[in-house]
């Protein structure tokens, strides 16, 4: 009986694979990108546009040797931020590794810019998942309301797409009302199809936002895997009602970057998705770049 069942589960998720509209012939993929980008960047480029990717940004600092001085430092200067740029948003979030949830949580005195974490064994996401849920929340009970967490490529690639879910939908259980954002790590997936295919299994196990990279082992975003997740994104509202955020990182590393990622989200998912509720850029350098570019000289304020 039990294996009847599990068969039965597996049939599932593929079912929801298979109904997918989402493109996944790459070369159309790179045509469209460079087709929406040849139309709309223009029109993107310009210090609104700024000001919405520079408040759509988690300040990231994920080094083995940060210390809780240097990431204490980090959140003075956000909290700084708006008495020297009061004219300015501020960014959305401070990313951290879990074991400073409470350093930033504790530090940040600005409202609305969130603590966030990397957990669930990132980079790798390959431990247990009892670790994973326990990193998770212990981040959460230190006062990340936040947490991005690694898609188990290992399981994808087995086929385990039931307890792939499992895992997700457990994680997300226990930071309760905390965002979770599932890191696909795109370019290990290669391809328009896997990209489409864990960006949908990430949604329907749960993730408010799917984002494209860790930035660690391998290369970080490109515009045609934000395609594809933007694509993903817009079928799964139109046939759920749920809005799920885009997350671009690993690999903005300039204004006109973080602009070509805006134009991508603004032409393919709309108007809704342009602030930081459904929209994120996960950078450490970009940050002065864009600031820079707003205020019309060069700023290295972070």
């Amino acid at each position: 009986m039990e294996e009847h069942d599990h068969k039965h589960e597996v049939s599932k998720y593929q079912q929801v694979l298979n109904d997918s509209q989402v493109t996944t012939d790459d070369s159309f993929v790179e045509k469209d990108v460079q087709d929406i980008l040849a139309k709309h960047f223009a029109e993107n480029d310009n210090v609104e546009v700024y000001k919405t990717c520079f408040n759509a940004i988690d300040l990231t600092k994920l080094n083995s040797t940060d210390t809780v001085a240097e990431i204490t430092a980090m959140a003075e200067k956000v909290n700084a931020f708006e008495s020297e740029y009061p004219e300015l948003p501020n960014v959305a979030a401070i990313c951290t590794y879990p074991n400073f949830a409470m350093v930033v949580s504790g530090a940040l005195e600005v409202s609305g810019v969130d603590t966030a974490v990397v957990a669930g064994s990132f980079p790798s996401s390959q431990t247990f998942s009892e670790i994973k849920v326990a990193e998770s929340s212990l981040a959460v009970a230190d006062g990340a309301n936040e947490v991005d967490i690694v898609f188990n490529l290992g399981l994808y690639y087995s086929e385990a797409y039931a307890e792939l879910s499992d895992e997700i939908d457990e994680i997300k259980h226990a930071i309760g009302d905390a965002r979770l954002k599932v890191i696909l790590e795109t370019s290990a997936l290669k391809n328009a199809k896997d990209i489409r295919n864990a960006a949908i299994l990430s949604m329907y196990s749960g993730a408010d936002f799917i984002k494209t990279s860790t930035g660690k082992v391998y290369p970080g975003a490109n515009l045609e895997a934000a395609y594809v997740m933007c694509k993903a994104i817009k079928e799964y509202h139109e046939k759920t009602g749920r809005m799920v955020g885009f997350k671009v990182s690993g690999g903005v590393s300039s204004t006109e970057d973080a602009v070509k990622y805006y134009t991508l989200v603004k032409e393919i998912l709309g108007e809704a998705w342009l602030n930081n509720n459904y929209f994120r850029i996960g950078t450490s350098r970009a940050a002065n770049y864009i600031l820079s570019s707003i205020v019309g000289k060069d700023v290295k304020y972070f």
